[in-house]
């Protein structure tokens, strides 16, 4: 085909063979952002959100997300991760997420930090919904990876 990996010489769907790939030190940075009105940051920030603590439950979802990637992502491997970690910058308009996850393995973490951006902003969502139904998530993106055969690579 294009040399796509997820496809064989027919074109259909296929999960990649890495069993002969060397395992090496992997990590992936993935970023987000919410915004939403004033008012809701305010009362994130202030704690006051009926549903609870909207960063502390984000920042756990995000995680247990990294951990489900490949479930979630129908060729995705399954991974062991060593490291998922969620920083969260709470400003005036929203939230910026900042994934982080590492592993040692055959292959990249990437899609486990996207997962991991995507669904800690999709909580965020969940728990203030009621006070901004207008809240945007944007710009998911990969910023970083390193490790594996094709190396370092940063946005």
């Amino acid at each position: 085909m294009s040399g796509l990996t997820h496809l064989d010489d027919e074109g259909s769907a296929r999960m990649v063979d890495v069993g002969a790939k060397a395992i090496t030190a992997r990590q992936a940075v993935a970023q987000g952002r919410i915004t939403m009105t004033r008012e809701a940051a305010a009362a994130i920030r202030a704690g006051s959100v009926q549903k609870g603590d909207v960063l502390a439950v984000a920042r756990v979802a995000g995680i247990m997300a990294a951990k489900k990637t490949s479930d979630l992502i129908p060729l995705c491997h399954p991974l062991p991760l060593s490291k998922v970690e969620i920083d969260l910058t709470l400003d005036e308009q929203g939230v910026t997420a900042t994934a982080t996850a590492a592993t040692a393995g055959q292959t990249g973490v990437e899609m486990e930090a996207l997962t991991a951006v995507s669904v800690t902003l999709l909580t965020i969502y969940d728990m203030a919904k009621a006070l901004d139904k207008r809240m945007t998530i944007s710009d998911i993106r990969l910023v970083a990876k390193t490790g594996g055969k094709s190396g370092d690579w940063h946005a």
